[in-house]
């Protein structure tokens, strides 16, 4: 935190980090500016491909059973995650009757995620982790490429909704019957880590599923017994049923 603040203040030209401060509390495009450096945007689609299979085997089939279905990718930075997600619910033919959410803190990161636009260089490694994750058709078939950029379809661009929303300060907006937050919490203290951990319980609908970091887990958490493991190496928990 020390170094990005300190490289924030370099490249934003102020003076010492009490005017930074001062800017920062004044100006709304400041702050903007800053978070950029404060946050971590990085993220690659289907990351930690293990999880993918896991959610297809375990999830899906009890997905099915609702007439309409709403999943939560929270921390989805530029979108990588809820792209991913969107192309698995595609190939299992649930993408039409659901609703993704993607929540963010960081503007510029959801601003990049809504255009669907990745660089074409990644597109190797997306690949490989997608053929990895159980995918079942050719990767490219999801994208257009030209100019150096890899355009996904409108088809998965239209079913996720990204909106600024903070774990921190921020309550509940949809109940939902999955929640996908990975590799977020790591960067929580205790007490944070229990704030959203009690938002997505809230959120979750009766026997709802919650997906996490492979570096993360409910075990010591404030809500701990408020869910059940239903795979722990992938870190998929179900809401527990009261």
């Amino acid at each position: 935190m020390k170094r990005r603040v300190l490289q924030a203040r370099e490249r934003l030209g102020a003076s010492s980090i009490s005017a930074l401060q001062e800017r920062v509390l004044h100006d709304p495009a400041e702050f903007a500016q800053l978070l950029q450096y404060l946050t971590v945007p990085v993220s690659e689609m289907f990351r930690d491909p293990a999880y993918f299979p896991a959610l297809r085997q375990q999830v899906v089939p009890v997905l099915r059973t609702y007439p309409s279905i709403k999943v939560w990718v929270a921390g989805c930075s530029t979108g990588e995650e809820p792209y991913s997600l969107a192309i698995l619910l595609q190939e299992e033919g649930l993408l039409e009757r659901t609703i993704l959410y993607a929540t963010d803190i960081n503007h510029a990161s959801l601003d990049k995620a809504r255009q669907g636009i990745f660089n074409l260089d990644s597109m190797r490694a997306f690949t490989r982790n997608y053929r990895a994750a159980g995918g079942v058709r050719s990767f490219s078939d999801y994208y257009t490429a030209a100019y150096g950029g890899a355009l996904f379809d409108k088809s998965l661009r239209d079913s996720i909704t990204f909106a600024d929303h903070s774990l921190a300060t921020d309550s509940v907006f949809s109940e939902t019957q999955l929640v996908s937050c990975r590799n977020v919490l790591i960067y929580f203290n205790r007490k944070l880590q229990d704030r959203a951990l009690g938002l997505f319980h809230e959120s979750l609908s009766h026997r709802g599923y919650l997906g996490i970091g492979t570096k993360e887990t409910l075990d010591f958490s404030g809500y701990a017994d408020r869910f059940e493991t239903v795979s722990r190496p992938q870190r998929i928990y179900r809401k527990a049923a009261r």
